[in-house]
């Protein structure tokens, strides 16, 4: 439940799960600059036999954790709630439909982040947590055998209301329509939530007016590459949808039926904020601290590294990794997402290799480190074997019936594969 009191202070009430347990609440406080969040565990998630720290930042001990962001790009809320918030697309959506509401009724009052926490679907919200607006009731929810997420059906009209508005050209029926069905796990392409052919609920990625090449063609193709590269990687497919391609990505944070399994990003496990500059080597550190099968993660993490770097994936940063809640207090890696080939980009990482190397540049310096992340050097050859020989595939497979990339677009596309970052891997493979 969410209410309004004297002084700008607003209550939520969170639950976890498909089962809505019970597990603490949320407190948002804006009075003038002055702009935090504070939560707290219920007793009875404190004593539950399966209860656990939620997010990194919030220990399950009594009494109110305060949280600040730390800059104007961090999110005033905890890393785990943050992790849920909409991106920047979201965003954009629930700002315009706002500003067309208030110039209709310029009573409504103005947006403050609570409104944007509480703006997603509890449907479609990313992870297990669950926010309460009114007693009985989450957020943006619907009556019994009802859902605002919509069919995969329905695409043709997600697409036209989404390209309306990179236009300026959106009503206010196309936002409403577009409301809520944003996701944390992007940034400010257009996109929406939807359920699949077989009930699974999954992510729609959209061509944007401004693309200049086949980008959700090219997010399907590094993730085919990618699973042939032993990386675990959520299904995708591409669906033609009034002539535009459209990427179908699996979510992988629900289970059977209706299950939610409770998520946290990178940053979150982290508690980094965004201008910080932060390395896999911490991310390694946090696998094994929070970790349950911590060699095989960090394993498959210097695999992901290998990937990235051959492909010239360098929007790498700490939000687009994530974990998965196993159970006992302990996370395992997530599925990698948001694996996008940039042939007009500097092939250097987000995320730095360590403090000192700095970002990811050469696959050298990845072997060099490679004992780090509990790979001896013939194992770690053996990684780069298989992730170099995916990657030299990518023609065949770009052009394939599953991907369906033109030959100009391929065209457009080889810089990102064909590079000296996979000669550099072959030289070393064969020395």
């Amino acid at each position: 439940m969410t209410t309004r009191s004297a002084g700008g202070k607003r209550l939520v009430e969170v639950f976890l799960g498909a089962e809505a347990v019970p597990v603490g609440q949320l407190t948002y406080v804006r009075q003038f600059r002055r702009e935090y969040s504070a939560f707290a565990y219920r007793e009875s998630w404190l004593a539950h036999p399966e209860g656990f720290a939620v997010s990194a930042d919030l220990p399950r001990i009594p009494g109110f954790s305060t949280h600040r962001a730390a800059s104007p790009h961090d999110s005033t809320f905890p890393g785990g709630f943050a992790d849920t918030e909409p991106d920047a697309w979201g965003r954009r959506v629930v700002a315009r439909d706002h500003a067309k509401r208030r110039a209709n009724d310029p009573t409504l009052a103005p947006l403050d982040e609570l409104d944007y926490l509480l703006a997603v679907d509890d449907f479609s919200r990313v992870g297990a947590l669950r926010l309460s607006q009114a007693a009985g009731q989450f957020d943006r929810t619907v009556h019994q055998g009802r859902r605002r997420t919509p069919p995969l059906l329905e695409l043709g009209a997600m697409l036209r209301s989404s390209q309306l508005l990179e236009q300026g050209h959106e009503t206010l029926s196309d936002l409403q329509y577009l409301r809520g069905k944003g996701t944390s796990l992007g940034g400010m392409r257009p996109k929406c939530t939807l359920i699949d052919e077989d009930g699974t609920l999954a992510i729609g990625k959209f061509p944007s007016v401004d693309d200049r090449r086949g980008v959700t063609r090219a997010e399907v193709l590094a993730l085919r590459l990618a699973r042939s590269a032993g990386i675990d990687v959520p299904d995708a497919r591409v669906v033609v949808v009034d002539g535009a391609p459209v990427t179908v990505v699996r979510r992988f944070d629900r289970a059977t039926g209706d299950e939610r399994i409770p998520y946290q990003s990178a940053a979150s496990l982290l508690q980094a904020a965004r201008d910080e500059e932060r390395s896999y080597l911490e991310i390694v550190e946090a696998i094994y601290a929070y970790g349950a099968s911590p060699d095989v993660d960090a394993r498959q993490l210097w695999r992901r590294m290998v990937f990235n770097l051959l492909i010239t994936n360098v929007d790498d940063h700490l939000r687009n990794c994530g974990f998965l809640y196993a159970g006992q207090g302990a996370w395992r890696l997530a599925p990698a997402f948001d694996l996008n080939p940039f042939p007009d980009k500097r092939p250097e990482s987000k995320t730095w290799l360590s403090e000192s190397d700095g970002p990811v540049t050469d696959v050298a310096g990845l072997l060099a480190r490679a004992d780090h992340f509990y790979l001896d050097l013939a194992q770690a050859k053996a990684i780069l074997g298989e992730v170099t020989l995916a990657v030299q595939a990518w023609r065949a497979i770009a052009s394939g019936p599953g991907v369906g990339l033109s030959p100009p677009e391929i065209d457009q596309l080889a810089p990102a594969f064909e590079n000296n970052r996979v000669a550099e891997a072959q030289t070393l493979l064969d020395s």
